[in-house]
């Protein structure tokens, strides 16, 4: 079925590719896996504008860095999206690797731009910090006056300079006076500050037989588990916008105000969009969609991905799945565990 979907999305990829961050194509296929094995040519990347060029070319051991923050941004995408009609598909062989979804100004792009900023500047922060990087290091302002029972010690990871990466790396494009441009800039910051929110003391204790007669603690980035779950309570609530024209002394500029005054006005860590989503539910090449037709359903939710809203009401189809797994596991002392294989029997629920 994806393929059958993929041959309809071709024809529009050519218009995609205007505006789309193609660069992104780094993080999937032979391009990311060839990074860390060949030396780096910024002239063979797809779809980098001048800045980025200048930029890799002037940070070039940080660009495995970047390309696995956004593999990490999309595994998340994927991850919070497993169970929506829109589940952040990735398109083998090409370099629009969402296709045309993110063309549109949606809360799906909004979402997206802001889970890649971040995930450059956690990958980038967290590969300094781990000494991968010649360029950065620990953040050497963390130091100073000790807490309450502890000092300050280990490696405080640099999130400042994890955030100019992602910066001047993923913000590059967006140097537009249009209301899309200042749509990402928003949200790439929006994901950087989510990040920026979250950071925290993380300590270890030093002493005889474990005592914490020394505490020594550390600035460091939460689990990136942590940041996707809290950018999709982003959007869920995110806001619409509406697009305005001015002119200026440079010409025509577009800006974004909310569409609603009587809601609270979106804040800098706060997703945007301005325009309306796809429903997903059938295959449709000029928007993107994949539809929902045999996505496995849970059939006791009644949440997005129960089968009756995942299935747009169409209906599903209920079959017998076997499955190998451990079982009648046993402790051995001192020290083993040995299991038997057993078949089991599911029932596997999918979308008509």
């Amino acid at each position: 079925m994806v393929c059958v979907v993929c041959v309809l999305l071709l024809g529009v990829l050519r218009c995609v590719l205007g505006t789309y961050p193609i660069w992104w194509s780094l993080a999937v296929g032979p391009q990311f896996s060839s990074l860390a094995s060949q030396p780096l040519l910024c002239s063979s990347i797809p779809g980098l504008v001048p800045k980025q060029l200048r930029f890799c070319r002037n940070y070039v051991e940080i660009m495995p860095s970047v390309a696995q923050g956004v593999k990490v941004g999309i595994q998340e995408c994927q991850h919070q999206f497993r169970g929506r009609r829109w589940n952040c598909t990735t398109i083998n062989h090409t370099l629009a690797i969402f296709g045309p979804v993110l063309d549109r100004a949606t809360r799906e792009s909004a979402f997206v731009h802001a889970i890649a900023a971040a995930g450059v500047a956690f990958a980038v922060t967290r590969a300094c910090a781990e000494g991968s990087v010649a360029v950065c290091g620990c953040d050497s302002r963390r130091k100073g006056p000790p807490g309450d029972g502890w000092k300050w010690g280990g490696c405080s990871e640099d999130l400042d300079f994890g955030n100019m990466v992602s910066r001047e790396f993923a913000d590059a494009r967006e140097n537009r006076p249009d209301a899309r441009s200042a749509m990402n800039r928003h949200n790439n910051e929006a994901g950087r500050i989510a990040i920026a929110d979250h950071m925290f003391l993380k300590c270890k204790c030093h002493g005889l037989s474990g005592s914490c007669e020394v505490k020594t603690c550390w600035w460091s980035q939460p689990d990136f588990r942590t940041i996707g779950d809290y950018m999709k309570d982003k959007y869920d609530s995110a806001s619409e916008m509406i697009v305005e024209k001015h002119r200026e002394s440079r010409g025509w500029v577009e800006t974004l105000r909310p569409k609603y005054a009587f809601f609270k006005p979106p804040s800098e860590a706060d997703l945007v969009y301005y325009e309306t989503s796809p429903n997903f539910c059938e295959p449709n090449g000029e928007t993107g969609s994949f539809g929902t037709r045999e996505r496995v359903c849970n059939v006791t939710s009644h949440g997005i991905d129960g089968c009756e809203l995942l299935c747009c009401g169409r209906g599903h189809n209920t079959r017998a799945e076997s499955r190998r797994e451990k079982c009648h596991c046993v402790f051995h002392w001192c020290c083993y565990v040995s299991c038997q294989e057993c078949t089991r029997t599911y029932d596997l629920h999918t979308c008509k």
